[in-house]
């Protein structure tokens, strides 16, 4: 009489053993071990503001996961909150082609006091991170955070802080990170395929000359009031189009929240963030932990009207590894004069073995090129696309893969993300700020005290 088998299941695992035998060895009967398939790990979403980045984030979070071959993690859109009204949040989630199940709120209080949500996505301008971020992480909300972070290197700290104490997951919004091509470099450089890195070139310019130019480049933000970020092209970064425009003036009012001070306006913190971004990810972020060091800055900067800086040149000295990065953006010119790849490489990445170049939109990059010392000039051209979904009318902008980086720490009961921990966040905080103060900008004690104030009008869209 044969052998009957008798399965035994648990969440992870599926044994099929033979049933009592007398006569049963190891040697007569072979197992079988099947995996049972995981469901995926839900993350729903509260989402804080409604602006033209929260529409991209939220338009990413809603595509299927396994357009871009991720099947452990998804997400889910619960809330979503507007300072101003509750109708403002219906309409926006409307306007993503949201879930019918999804709350509309008409203030962050709310939002940040619903039970269902597992993180919020802070896609307030950056003037107002600290106090918004602040609001999430006492009501004991996860948070990812749009960057810059916040405005002065003091907020980031509390926030980490606040994070530490609430022992909650924190991480600032830097996006490019996320995509598998800056992965993939930062494992160029950590191999040696380009030997020792010794000098990054990052240039973000942005010319800002109309918002529908903005929109057209796909850079969310810019053209929103409830916030977004479009940076024109990070560390060779240029946006421009045939309109006319004034010198030295760009097209938005001067209470637009690119020039104003009140939202802490100007290139460096909104566009030069991501030409940073490639200085850090490159010398300082593969650098041994034992052996990573804050730069000395060295910084020049031309004020707008407004008093805001317009063009902004960063050095970033690395003494210990000889290592120096040049991060420069500006609202005033482009990258690329005619909004195509026809300018030189938006960020290249130099190391004694050879080079490492990523043309525009650095911030969005979709290729790159390695360029060896010993390859007889041969030029080797990786590209990355963006997957899209078709489900989704092809969307697809890049932004789901740090909310899927989110999903995976929650998973795993993570605070903070190796990708782009706190200390890193904070220390590119410390650059820009030093900057800016060589710079002589100055932004407003409402939105550079790191008093927390959940009352403040930050939070509550009061006047």
């Amino acid at each position: 009489m044969g052998n009957k088998l008798q399965s035994f299941t648990n969440p992870k695992w599926t044994f099929s053993l033979p049933q009592e035998t007398p006569s049963y060895t190891h040697e007569q009967h072979a197992y079988t071990i099947e995996m049972a398939p995981e469901a995926p790990y839900t993350v729903k979403w509260g989402i804080m503001a409604t602006g033209g980045i929260a529409e991209t984030f939220c338009k990413d979070l809603l595509t299927d996961p396994a357009t871009r071959s991720v099947h452990d993690v998804k997400h889910q859109i619960v809330a979503v909150s507007s300072s101003s009204s509750v109708e403002r949040a219906a309409s926006f989630i409307k306007k993503i082609d949201g879930p019918a199940t999804a709350r509309a709120y008409g203030s962050y209080a709310e939002l940040v006091a619903d039970s269902d949500v597992d993180i919020i996505y802070v896609a307030t301008p950056h003037s107002h991170h600290f106090q918004n971020a602040m609001l999430a992480l006492e009501a004991g909300k996860n948070v990812l955070c749009e960057k810059a972070l916040t405005v002065t290197a003091s907020q980031a700290k509390k926030l980490v802080a606040k994070a530490m104490e609430k022992n909650l997951f924190f991480l600032e919004a830097m996006w490019t990170r996320y995509f598998p091509l800056s992965i993939k470099i930062r494992e160029l450089i950590s191999s040696g395929e380009i030997g020792t890195v010794y000098r990054t070139l990052g240039e973000f310019f942005a010319r800002l000359l109309s918002q529908n130019f903005l929109v057209h480049l796909r850079l969310p933000g810019l053209e929103s009031k409830d916030h977004d970020t479009n940076p024109p092209r990070p560390a060779d970064l240029s946006c421009n189009e045939n309109t006319p425009q004034a010198a030295g003036v760009v097209n938005f009012p001067d209470t637009h929240r690119m020039v104003s001070k009140d939202l802490a306006g100007g290139a460096l913190l909104d566009l030069g963030v991501y030409a940073l971004t490639w200085v850090f990810q490159t010398l300082y972020h593969v650098q041994p932990s034992a052996t990573k060091e804050a730069p000395r800055v060295l910084a020049a900067a031309n004020q707008y009207h407004t008093g805001v800086d317009e063009n902004t040149s960063v050095i970033c000295h690395f003494p210990d590894t000889r290592a120096i990065g040049v991060a420069t953006t500006s609202m005033l010119v482009g990258t690329s004069p005619h909004g195509e790849a026809t300018a030189a490489p938006a960020v290249r990445i130099q190391g004694s073995k050879g080079e490492i170049q990523v043309p525009h939109p650095a911030y969005r990059p979709l290729a790159y090129s390695v360029i060896r010392k010993e390859g007889d000039g041969d030029v080797e051209v990786v590209k990355c696309p963006i997957p899209t979904d078709p489900a989704r009318g092809n969307w697809g902008h890049g932004m789901f893969w740090e909310a899927d980086e989110c999903a995976r720490c929650l998973r795993d009961g993570k605070k903070q993300s190796s990708t782009l921990p706190w200390d890193e966040s904070i220390v590119i905080m410390q650059t820009m700020e030093e900057a800016l103060r060589q710079g002589g900008v100055e932004y407003p004690e409402l939105i550079t005290t790191d008093i927390y104030d959940a009352k403040s009008p930050l939070n509550t869209g009061n006047k």
